[in-house]
Parts: structure tokens; sequence; C-alpha cells
């Protein structure tokens, strides 16, 4: 979780600073616009981690029908994560 809250930190320092570099948005107080992009960066990135978590487990349910068939495992979870990402509005 660590890895996540730096990961949207450091995003979110850089989409504020361009924004205001092209002189796009004027903002009035860095440490709050630094904080919603940030708030918006996390609850992406945890919906992404939902969506790979629902895609795994419903792959794990069906883990017997994988074995017996040639498919990629890698290449399944892909198309489910789409599915799952299409039927819940999330842009991948």
């Amino acid at each position: 979780m660590l890895r996540r809250e730096t990961v949207a930190e450091r995003i979110a320092d850089a989409v504020v600073k361009r924004l205001q570099l092209k002189k796009l948005v004027e903002v009035r107080d860095d440490t709050k616009a630094r904080a919603a992009v940030r708030k918006v960066l996390l609850e992406n990135l945890e919906a992404e981690e939902q969506l790979d978590a629902d895609a795994r487990r419903i792959l794990v349910d069906h883990a017997k029908e994988i074995k017996d068939t040639a498919l990629d495992y890698r290449r399944l979870f892909t198309l489910v994560k789409e599915k799952l990402a299409r039927e819940r509005g999330f842009i991948l």
C-alpha cells in the first residue's frame, strides 16, 4: 500500500506542476491541488487492484477448466479483466 501512495504522490506532483506550467489551471493552494489529484489517483489504483482481484477469483473458480484446455492464463486474465472493466465503466 505504501508503494501505491508513493506513486500517487509523485504523479499528483507532476500533474499539478505541468498544469501550472502550461497555464491550464490557476492553483491557489498547491497542497490542496496535489491532495485532490492524489485522492483521484488512489481511488483509480484501488479500483484497478479490485479488478485484478476479481479477475483472479474468476479464473481460480474455473481453474480446472483452464487446466484441461490449452488456454493461456495470462491471456485469459487480460480478457477477464477487460470484460470486468467494461461492465463497471472503468477505463484501463
